[in-house]
């Protein structure tokens, strides 16, 4: 044979097929009748899915004696024990340590009209849901300085809110004051996105970045300093819950840790909300604004399932906010954060040397507690 490119699909049977013989316990074939990811085109996919997230953590359990698994969106804590199939010797959430309120957390409810915002499949669609999610990233654009990014739940329904927010003409009230960019499916086209987007925060303009949660910036990009002064999470980030290769995974997960569907999937939904807000604070000096806009974000069994570190600072006057409520919180907030830093208070919060045995101590003293 020497034209092996002929035979590639059969390459790719036969490598499928050692995969399947290679893993057993944790993995299932799954079928997705129509595993495209466009509308209307039929294409039947067939995958090995693994369905047990414990299997990858599993080797370095076995090589290491100590493991530290840390995070800022390890929340909540005692899920995760279930998922991974581990008993943590120790388990700690700490709160923030600040010098200033770094983040400004606000969940919006409602429009200036006071109609419901939502992503719900019920109201998604709705006229009012589309102008008041634009009316939003329209004030926030005159109000934020720098950078702003947006991440809605799915590439689809970004595409669709883009295209009537065109036909509303509220991109070109977006684009009076900043410039807009959008996340694409094409690595190149993101990468040369975000690089001018960067490029318009660092000349003074501004920019407004379209992303889409569990997308490649929500996942690794940074938005530090100037280049993300506010997060808009559009939406809550649930799964798409009839993929088969999902529904597989709850089957799994309540045949064999006793984890919910209902529980699973809010925490996962959550998890990427905290993934989205988190890339606007990377440091000490950091600060920036983190709008919910999602009704659901009200409920206090989604609000509890945030990390500490955020709802520490998600007052109850930050709740239940329509659009001009949720503005008059940020400008406030904006206007503390452009007074000057306190030096002496920020060294404060900072371990030093002589601090570090009380530190170790109360940690020895906890590990104690909890045998």
């Amino acid at each position: 044979i020497t034209n092996m490119d002929a035979f590639s699909p059969l390459q790719d049977v036969a490598d499928f097929a050692t995969l399947v013989a290679t893993y057993d316990k944790g993995f299932a074939i799954v079928i997705e009748p129509n595993g495209s990811v466009i509308p209307g085109v039929y294409e039947p996919t067939m995958r090995l899915a693994c369905l047990d997230s414990s299997l990858a953590i599993k080797p370095v359990f076995k090589k290491f004696e100590s493991v530290v698994i840390t995070s800022g969106t390890l929340s909540p804590p005692e899920l995760y024990p279930k998922l991974l199939n581990f008993t943590p010797c120790v388990s700690v959430q700490i709160q923030m340590t600040h010098f200033r309120t770094p983040i400004c957390p606000v969940v919006v409810c409602s429009g200036s009209d006071q109609a419901q915002m939502s992503t719900r499949f019920e109201v998604r669609d709705d006229a009012s849901v589309v102008r008041n999610y634009g009316a939003l990233v329209v004030e926030l654009a005159g109000t934020i300085p720098d950078g702003i990014v947006v991440f809605f739940t799915s590439y689809m329904y970004m595409e669709k809110i883009v295209s009537e927010w065109n036909e509303l003409k509220i991109l070109d009230r977006i684009l009076e004051r900043k410039l807009v960019f959008i996340e694409t499916k094409d690595i190149q086209e993101t990468h040369t996105a975000l690089k001018n987007f960067r490029r318009a925060c660092d000349c003074g303009k501004g920019a407004v970045f379209l992303s889409v949660a569990r997308g490649k910036v929500a996942e690794g990009i940074d938005f530090k300093h100037h280049y993300g002064r506010c997060v808009v999470l559009i939406g809550v980030p649930f799964q798409y819950t009839l993929s088969h290769v999902l529904r597989a995974r709850l089957d799994f997960l309540s045949t064999n840790f006793q984890v919910r569907d209902s529980e699973f999937l809010t925490f996962d939904a959550l998890r990427q909300s905290s993934q989205c807000v988190g890339r606007v604070m990377r440091s000490k000096d950091d600060y920036g604004v983190m709008v919910f806009a999602d009704s659901r974000y009200n409920r206090k069994d989604k609000r509890e399932k945030l990390p500490p570190w955020i709802q520490q600072f998600l007052k109850d006057a930050h709740l239940s906010l329509s659009t001009d409520m949720a503005l008059d919180i940020v400008r406030k907030f904006m206007r503390d954060m452009a007074q000057p830093v306190d030096v002496e208070a920020k060294d404060q919060i900072l371990l030093d040397e002589s601090q570090l045995p009380a530190y170790q101590q109360e940690l020895h003293g906890f590990r104690m507690d909890e045998g």
